[in-house]
């Protein structure tokens, strides 16, 4: 019964994104709208109903956990999860256990996280200028996060930079950015802004930036060599030639990049979403609480995967956003 998770188009998936909570210190433009209303608490998972979920897709197969919110380190006595993570890892079954963070809360959680088996994070980061990262993301203070940069490079964790491409906003930065990242030997990452949740505070439209024209900037500038690396995910990679540094694309809107896709995505509440892009969801909640034994919940995740879609349909016409899903991007982890 532990066959590992194949879809129908003959994907392994190996790769499970887990948000632990909606909340978030934080409301940035493209992500949440500032007068979020947060979930009740009762409806989220546990921390040990977290263990068990993601103790479950370990043993279907799943090598690799990244952790995600909201901003997953603000959810109370998250360190108790990570460490109880820690196991699979060293029983070799998990290969990674890594997190996407707004980097608030890194100064006071960095040791901790290298102490239970991270290795490397993403640090989602837009600007390096103090206001406009106050502009961008309503509520943070630029210099946390920079101090939280500072405490994970200390304890030893691999420090990548993902910052979302915003038309008329980041664009005069990307070789501040760079320069910045090479200078601290971080790679970088560009993404796309997705068209989820409600647009009437922010213009998708308005912001979108191609990734095409990101990597034209580069290469008035630099030597850009493409990479063969995948992950399975969205990313594709190349190295600037002057710094040797790895920039990365993620380009859901310029280039579908479904064919190889290897992950879902597991909410707060227990709603596994099978592609980011798609409405269609699974309740898993409701197997892992009605027994405590796992062949229900085991059940149930078979039948999510075997409903994962080819790709999704995320496009930007001239006039209006294709493919826009209402849920908003703190809501499925990212």
């Amino acid at each position: 019964m532990n066959a590992p998770l194949i879809d129908p188009f003959a994907r392994a998936i190996t790769y499970l994104r887990v948000s632990v909570t909606d909340r978030c210190d934080f409301r940035c433009v493209y992500c949440m709208s500032e007068n979020m209303t947060f979930l009740p608490k009762a409806e989220l998972l546990t921390l040990e109903e977290l263990d068990r979920m993601c103790s479950s897709f370990v043993r279907l197969g799943v090598q690799k956990l990244r952790i995600t919110g909201g901003e997953p380190l603000v959810r109370r006595d998250i360190m108790t999860f990570f460490r109880s993570m820690t196991r699979h890892l060293e029983a070799g079954a998990l290969k990674e256990l890594t997190l996407t963070t707004n980097g608030s809360q890194l100064e006071r959680f960095a040791a901790d996280l290298a102490d239970a088996g991270v290795r490397r994070i993403n640090v989602s980061l837009d600007t390096l200028d103090d206001a406009k990262f106050a502009q961008i993301t309503r509520w943070g203070r630029l210099l946390q996060v920079l101090r939280g940069i500072d405490a994970a490079q200390a304890a030893g964790l691999r420090v990548k930079i993902n910052a979302v491409a915003l038309k008329g906003f980041n664009e005069d930065e990307l070789p501040r950015l760079t320069e910045w990242c090479a200078e601290r030997d971080m790679d970088l990452t560009w993404i796309e802004v997705m068209p989820m949740g409600d647009l009437g505070n922010e213009d998708r439209l308005d912001q979108y930036w191609s990734l095409k024209d990101v990597r034209r900037r580069y290469e008035d500038h630099y030597t850009v060599t493409d990479l063969a690396e995948r992950t399975g995910g969205p990313a594709r990679y190349v190295r600037l030639e002057e710094t040797g540094q790895k920039i990365g694309f993620i380009t859901p809107l310029t280039h579908n990049f479904c064919e190889s896709c290897n992950r879902v995505r597991l909410t707060c509440t227990g709603e596994l979403y099978m592609c980011l892009g798609q409405e269609d969801m699974a309740d898993l909640r409701a197997p892992l609480r009605a027994s405590a034994d796992d062949s229900a919940l085991d059940d149930a995740i078979r039948a999510a995967i075997a409903r994962k879609p080819k790709g999704h349909d995320f496009d930007y016409s001239r006039q209006q956003v294709a493919g826009q899903v209402s849920r908003h991007m703190s809501h499925t982890g990212g």
